[in-house]
Order: structure tokens, then sequence, then C-alpha cells
């Protein structure tokens, strides 16, 4: 049992590292992390996630559950040739694109509408039964704000972590929209196959692990006092946190604030219901399905979740797409390199409106 409460101590750090005791070294570690969290920071005043939508909406999932769901036009008011669908991982919400969503605000030539969105039982989504928490609802949901907010017209999903599977997931469940409407997919730090053996750190995020699991099973009975002991850990929380999500270089104390925030906002319950289906994820045959698309698959060197391995893999069954190693880079390599990242998606998405230019000419000449 003392396992088992060390386990929770940590479960909010990416469900953290089981092995670690909430008390040992927790007097050390308060004031490295009090002092990191002083040094300079090149972004203080970066009003990371806190940008304002345009628009803000509630979608029904095709099971009821309410998807917070928020729109960004282009900056400069003008029409947007497209609409750019950002869909967040494990654990996090829609603000983990808080630069890309600033960025792509800004571009001309294309203008860019952005659709931002939080997974169910992340964010300001609403929870679902336990057996909604697969990939496969989750693609169902993002089928279910396609239809509400972007019914129509050109589309480039990008999907980061277990958003990436998501996109996988809605390719193996309608390949015609993906030869339809979808000009471009971006795969940002994600698998196309099962995590939790390689990457994941198999002692914590596997579905066999039986504190892991049993850290689930009590929360699902005292989910208060699981809380309780997870905010107890909270220094070891952010420690873990850097630790894990980011790369070799130095990372700002200010991102890592943020994915406490996002990690601290999904409860342990939902972030243990999701193991199974992430460690039965295998979606290499979804990936044919993008081979009418504009593909980009991004990934950081340095990502201790999802190694680089996972995106050559996937780059080797779509050898027409552009494989983007991020030398240092983590798991939330779009936070930590976010200049180099957004401009391989601005060229994704130039590279989908000329493709769809093409497309057109080719259609007049028929």
């Amino acid at each position: 049992m003392n396992t088992l409460w060390k386990a929770v101590g940590w479960a909010g750090g990416i469900l953290g590292a089981a092995a670690t005791g909430v008390a040992v070294g927790v007097a050390a570690n308060q004031k490295k992390v009090s002092n990191d969290r002083l040094a300079d920071d090149p972004l203080a005043d970066e009003p990371l996630g806190l940008l304002t939508p345009n628009r803000e909406s509630t979608v029904a999932a095709d099971d009821g559950v309410p998807l917070s769901v928020e729109e960004v036009d282009p900056a400069d008011g003008g029409d947007p040739e497209l609409t750019a669908v950002l869909v967040h991982g494990f654990a996090l919400d829609r603000r983990c694109w808080h630069f890309q969503r600033r960025d792509l605000a800004r571009l001309t030539g294309p203008g860019v509408r952005q659709v931002l969105y939080d997974q169910r039982g992340h964010g300001r989504s609403g929870r679902s039964a336990a057996e909604g928490s697969t990939i496969e609802q989750l693609a169902r949901d993002l089928d279910s704000v396609l239809r509400a907010v972007v019914p129509e017209g050109p589309l480039v999903l990008v999907g980061h972590s277990m958003g990436g599977m998501t996109i996988m997931a809605l390719a193996e469940q309608q390949p015609e929209l993906f030869a339809d409407r979808v000009r471009g997919v971006a795969l940002v730090g994600t698998a196309a196959g099962a995590v939790g053996g390689a990457g994941l750190p198999k002692s914590v995020l596997s579905r066999y692990n039986p504190v892991t699991m049993g850290v689930g099973r009590l929360a699902g009975l005292q989910p208060g006092v699981v809380e309780w002991v997870r905010r107890r850990a909270g220094t070891l929380t952010w420690s873990g946190i850097r630790a894990l999500a980011f790369g070799d270089r130095k990372v700002s104390a200010s991102l890592v604030d943020l994915m406490e925030k996002m990690i601290s906002g999904t409860t342990v319950q939902v972030l243990t219901e999701f193991l199974e289906t992430l460690g039965t994820h295998n979606r290499y045959k979804a990936l044919a399905g993008l081979r009418h698309c504009e593909v980009l698959v991004i990934s950081g060197d340095a990502d201790k979740l999802t190694p680089f391995s996972h995106a050559e893999r996937m780059a080797e069954e779509m050898p027409h797409g552009e494989l983007v190693r991020v030398a240092g880079a983590g798991h939330m390599v779009m936070m930590e390199q976010p200049d180099l990242v957004t401009g391989h998606l601005v060229g994704l998405v130039r590279r989908s409106v000329a493709e769809r230019e093409e497309s057109r000419r080719w259609w007049r000449r028929a």
C-alpha cells in the first residue's frame, strides 16, 4: 500500500515516477524548484494560455459529452483560405498550442482560421464514462467538432501525442474525408503504434503495471483522497514534468508552470482510464489514408515519452511526407521550439493550399 501512495503522489506529473516517495527529498527539491522559478525567464511577460478567441462554443459528442471549442480568425480580418484544427494530447488541453495559435493567426498568404478544442476529460470539456476513454471515441469527437464548426472547406489537421493518434483513428474511420477535404496533416510527437512499452516509461504508464492501475482503481473509489495526495506532491510533480516533458535544453519556468496547470486540470482517474487505449493503439494501416494529403511528421530527438523512432517508423509508411527531427527537444516540442515547429506548419499550410490550387487546375483541364 505504501508503494501505491507513492505512485499517487506522482500521478499528476504524467502519472509520475511511481518509485519516488512523496516525502523523500521534498525539502531539497522545494528549494531547487524555487530557485529555478526565480531564474531569469524569457517568457515571463508572455500571456501563456491566456489568448482570447474570436468565438467559443460547446459541441456535443455523439454520446452527449460536451466538448469545449474555440475559433480564431486571421488577425488581419481577411478571409481564410483553409481551417487548421489543432488537437492536443494526453493530460494536456488546447493551451499547449499557445505559440502556434498566436503565430498562425498572423499568417497571410494564406490566411488561416483555427479551431482548437479540449479532448473529453481534459481542460474545459466534460467527463465521460470510462468506456468512452478510447482513441476511437476521440476520433468520433473530432468528427463531431468538424461537423459542428467546420462543415465545409479545406482542412489541415494538426495533432500532438494522443491528438495525433486521434487524427489517425479518424483517417481509419473516414478515409473519404481525407480524400475530399483534408489537405494536410501534421503529426507532432506522436506514434502510430502502442505506447507504454517502447517510449513511455513502462514501469509507470503501462496498462500492465499493477501499481499504476491500482492508482486508477483507488481514484475511482476515493478521488478526493487521491487528488489531495497529488497536490501534496506538487514540487516533485513540477520537477517530474520538466524532466519528462522537455528535452535537454534549458526550458523556461513559465512553460513548466503552464504544463503543470494543464496536467493538474486532468484528474488521475481520467489519466488512468486512457492507459488501456494508449497501450493498444495501432494505426499503421490507417496511415495509408493520408496518401492524398500533404504530411508533416515532426518530433524531438530527446523525447522521453514517444521517442523519435516512432516518427521514423511513421515516415517509412508515408514516404511522400516530410520528416523533421528537432535536435534536443522533448515531447513538448511545439512549446520548447515553437518557432521551428510553427515554421514547418506554415510550410505545410502553404503546400496544402498549393495542392488545392493544382487540383483545381487539373479538374479544369479535364
